[in-house]
């Protein structure tokens, strides 16, 4: 594909959508041609099934069923988004993938993380992203700034105990260690405007052809 596919992943609290707003405005001002989206979510039919998997009330819903709904979002996600501005040229940009299933349902739910990849494998054809920059923040800072900063914005994974979000952390952290190559660790800990400068960095590093 011409363009180039970048994922934005950490822990909640870590800043990471913070980050990835700050570097849309940066891209803005180069005239960068660039796709942001999300995950799950990116079109209509992904954005409906959103709604399902974060809504609070459906605290009854299955882990196989959670998992499965964020790959159904994530293959009409790729299909009718990713995949067109990746054809077309862009730098895509997406606030989570499948990263973030691996973790959040294979570890956290305690289902498989090699189960869970293995279904986001049928559900993407196989698309890895060329980058993914991982905004690592222990589990007590992240939620804490989910009480203090999104009080009104928390949804059905933000409300999971202190184990379930360490058990996400530690995850993440063992792929960083397994894919270096693509994962390259931010720490989030720091100010917000020196986790920008860094992320930037690292995008501009890492992808020149696109910040010539």
């Amino acid at each position: 594909m011409k363009g180039k596919f970048v994922t934005f992943e950490g822990p909640d609290g870590s800043g990471k959508t913070s980050v990835l707003k700050a570097i849309i405005t940066h891209l803005d001002q180069m005239g960068i041609n660039y796709l942001e989206t999300r995950e799950p979510g990116g079109n209509r039919i992904a954005e409906a099934i959103r709604q399902v998997i974060l809504d609070k009330n459906l605290t009854e819903m299955d882990a196989r069923t959670e998992a499965l709904l964020y790959a159904a979002a994530r293959r009409q996600h790729l299909v009718e988004t990713v995949f067109p501005a990746l054809d077309s040229g862009k730098l895509v940009l997406s606030d989570r993938y499948v990263d973030s299933s691996i973790v959040y349902q294979g570890a956290g739910r305690g289902i498989g993380e090699d189960a869970v990849a293995q279904m986001n494998n049928f559900a993407t054809g196989g698309l890895v992203p060329n980058l993914t920059l991982y905004f690592d923040v222990a589990p007590e800072i992240g939620l804490q700034r989910i009480k203090k900063y999104r009080q009104n914005e928390i949804d059905r994974l933000d409300t999971e105990s202190l184990a379930f979000h360490q058990r996400v952390h530690e995850a993440y952290l063992k792929l960083a260690q397994q894919e270096t190559e693509r994962i390259i660790k931010i720490d989030a800990n720091q100010p917000l405007k020196n986790v920008i400068d860094d992320a930037f960095s690292q995008l501009s590093n890492k992808l020149p052809n696109f910040f010539r």
